[in-house]
């Protein structure tokens, strides 16, 4: 038997979000912390659903409940979005994340 996870979007962007519709992702907008908050629980309860794609800017105000989520969870996966300026995130963003989340220093 095989199947397949879904996608889901959360943005903060119109734009960001029609692109991904006509991709076939399916998602909502968030124009504050708490709207991005109620969908990422949504998106919690779904056991579809195998990846989250939320907007960079969303993602800083929903910053300790998603590194809740990586680090507690298999599912979903968790992939912060760029808008169309390009990232917000720091140079050694990832050398971070991989400390907080096993603790060696790379």
């Amino acid at each position: 038997m095989v199947f397949f996870l879904k996608f889901f979007l959360i943005s903060d962007k119109e734009e960001t979000y029609t692109g991904m519709r006509l991709g076939g992702v399916d998602g909502v907008i968030a124009r504050t912390a708490a709207e991005a908050r109620a969908a990422i629980e949504a998106v919690l309860k779904d056991p579809d659903i195998g990846m989250l794609l939320i907007t960079e800017n969303l993602a800083k105000l929903c910053e300790p409940l998603l590194q809740e989520v990586k680090l507690t969870r298999a599912t979903p996966l968790v992939a912060e979005l760029p808008d169309r300026h390009g990232t917000r995130r720091a140079k050694d963003s990832i050398t971070r994340t991989v400390r907080d989340a096993i603790g060696i220093k790379i």
